[in-house]
């Protein structure tokens, strides 16, 4: 569960659409995506649930944006006592935020699963996430890209989502 104060503080300094592609329901269905992951992969749902929200949380655009991942790695430092994460799960957020975008695969079975969760939901911009950017087995199961491949072209909003969208009283 993330606080009602962290989505608070991302949604105070987020520059772009709320509703846009890199925004609030990508962050759902990333979130949803990652716990789903994680039940196979064994990734701490605490880790995947926090990358989902921090990961694309300081785009300063909707294309390529350098440098973005590392902005999202220093937001949930500054809010690090806000979060309740071990040293060992803080490590694993940053490094997950700082390097979603280098099209690595090596990471350890959190990292990794948060990486799959956020690639996968790269059906919205028309992109068709194949195998060898994907990390885990889990996110190469047929079922489970049908799914996201549905919910990313659909630009299905997530329960969590629309309730971090009402929370701020946001409706763009």
């Amino acid at each position: 569960m993330i606080s009602p104060r962290v989505i608070e503080e991302i949604l105070a300094g987020y520059s772009l659409p709320p509703l846009g592609i890199h925004g609030i329901a990508h962050w759902g269905r990333v979130l949803e995506t990652g716990l789903k992951l994680a039940q196979s992969t064994g990734a701490d749902p605490a880790v995947v649930t926090l990358f989902a929200v921090f990961h694309d949380a300081r785009r300063i655009n909707e294309g390529t944006d350098p440098g973005h991942g590392r902005r999202g790695a220093d937001l949930a430092t500054s809010l690090r006592p806000l979060l309740g994460l071990t040293d060992a799960q803080f490590d694993q957020l940053t490094h997950a935020c700082a390097h979603h975008t280098d099209g690595t695969t090596v990471g350890d079975a959190t990292v990794q699963t948060c990486w799959d969760s956020d690639r996968l939901d790269l059906w919205r911009v028309g992109m068709t996430p194949h195998d060898p950017w994907l990390c885990t087995e889990a996110a190469r199961e047929a079922e489970i890209r049908e799914w996201t491949r549905i919910r990313s072209l659909d630009d299905y909003l997530p329960e969590c989502a629309a309730a971090w969208l009402c929370s701020k009283g946001r409706s763009n």
